[in-house]
C-alpha cells in the first residue's frame, strides 16, 4: 500500500487545494526524470508524488480518502453499512437492536431474508436478480492519472509531441499544440487507468511548465526580444540579423537610434490557443559600447561639442 498522500507532499490534512498544488509543482520539479536522469530513487519519488497528487489533488478523490473510502491507491476500502431505519450502524447500539428487531419479525411489516440479501447486494455492487441470478457489476470509469511535463519554450511555442513514462510504468505520446502556455493542463482522453466491467477508460491529465527563454520574453501573445547594436551602428544605421521563432530575419535601423526603440515584426510573435492568431514580435535596440573601452572613442567624446544636458533638459521640464 502506498504512503500517506499527505506526507508524500509534506502538506497537512487541512491543506487547501492551491498549496497542495504548490506543493506537488514544487516536488515534481526537483524530482523529475528530466532533471535526475539515470537517478532510479529519484524516478521513483517522482512516481510516488505524482500518485499522491493523483489522490488528493482531485476534490472527490481526496473526499473519499478522507472518509476512508478509497486507500492511498485509490483503491475502494469497505465501509460498515448504515441502518436502513436511521440510527447507528448495523448490529451497534440501540440503533442495531432496532434493526435487529425489524428483520427478525418478517412478514408484511419485517425485512426477510431477501430484503437483507438486497440491502448487502445493492452495498457490494452485485445486487442478485430475480430468481437468485446476479446482476452485472455497475461499470465504473477508470481513473485519472496525473503528470507533471517540462517543455522547452521553443516547442510549446511551435508545438511538438514528447513521449513520457507514465507512474504505472505505461508509456504515451503527448502532443503539445502551438502556442502552449505555462500552466496550462492538456487532457489525453482514455489513456488513464482501464475502466471496470465495461466501464470507459479514465484519462491522462499532463499539467505543464513552460521553461523560460533566455532570449525571448513573453508578454500575453507579444514576444518581446532585445538587440544588441554599437554605438555606430546607432548613430550610422545598420541591417541587423535577428532570431524569430519561424527563423532568422533582418530589421533596418535607422540613422540616430537611441536604445529603447522597439521594432514591430507584425503576427511574429506566440499563437493564441484561442483565436489561433499569432502575436507580434517586438525588438528593442540595446546601445552595446566597447567592452574594455575604445582610446579612440574616448578622444572623440572629449572634443565633441554637443550639450549634454539637452538629453535630458526636456524630460525634467515637469519636475521644476
Amino acid at each position: 500500500m502506498a504512503k500517506d498522500p499527505y506526507l508524500l507532499l509534506g502538506v497537512s490534512k487541512q491543506a487547501s487545494a492551491e498549496d497542495i498544488r504548490k506543493a506537488y509543482r514544487k516536488l515534481a520539479k526537483q524530482f523529475h526524470p528530466d532533471r535526475n536522469p539515470g537517478d532510479a530513487k529519484a524516478e521513483d519519488r517522482f512516481k510516488a508524488i505524482s500518485a499522491a497528487f493523483d489522490i488528493i489533488g482531485d476534490p472527490e478523490k481526496r473526499a473519499k480518502y478522507d472518509r476512508g473510502e478509497i486507500d492511498a491507491d485509490g483503491n475502494e476500502q469497505m465501509t460498515m453499512g448504515r441502518n436502513p431505519y436511521g440510527g447507528g450502524p448495523y448490529g451497534a447500539g440501540a440503533g442495531g437492536r432496532e434493526w435487529q428487531q425489524r428483520t427478525s419479525a418478517g412478514g408484511s411489516h419485517g425485512t426477510g431474508f431477501e430484503d437483507i440479501s438486497d440491502i448487502f447486494g445493492d452495498f457490494f455492487g452485485n445486487r442478485a436478480g430475480p430468481g437468485g441470478a446476479r446482476a452485472k457489476p455497475r461499470p465504473q470509469r477508470g481513473r485519472d492519472i496525473r503528470y507533471r511535463l517540462n517543455v522547452d519554450f521553443m516547442d510549446a511555442a511551435r508545438g511538438a509531441t514528447k513521449r513520457v513514462a507514465l507512474a504505472n510504468g505505461r508509456t504515451v505520446d503527448v502532443g503539445i499544440p502551438e502556442g502552449l502556455r505555462d500552466g496550462q493542463t492538456l487532457r489525453l482522453k482514455g489513456k488513464g487507468e482501464p475502466g471496470l466491467s465495461g466501464g470507459p477508460a479514465g484519462d491522462v491529465l499532463v499539467e505543464t511548465t513552460v521553461n523560460p527563454h533566455p532570449l525571448f520574453a513573453l508578454e500575453g501573445d507579444d514576444l518581446i526580444i532585445d538587440v544588441p547594436i554599437t554605438l555606430k551602428e546607432a548613430i550610422l544605421g545598420a541591417k541587423v540579423e535577428i532570431p524569430t521563432l519561424s527563423g532568422r530575419v533582418v530589421i533596418k535601423v535607422p540613422p540616430n537610434t537611441s536604445s529603447g526603440v522597439s521594432f514591430r515584426l507584425r503576427e511574429r510573435g506566440m499563437k493564441n490557443p484561442k483565436t489561433k492568431k499569432n502575436g507580434d514580435l517586438y525588438a528593442k535596440t540595446k546601445i552595446l559600447l566597447p567592452e574594455g573601452g575604445d582610446d579612440k572613442l574616448e578622444d572623440f567624446m572629449k572634443n565633441w561639442s554637443h550639450n549634454d544636458e539637452d538629453v535630458r533638459a526636456t524630460l525634467y521640464e515637469e519636475t521644476k
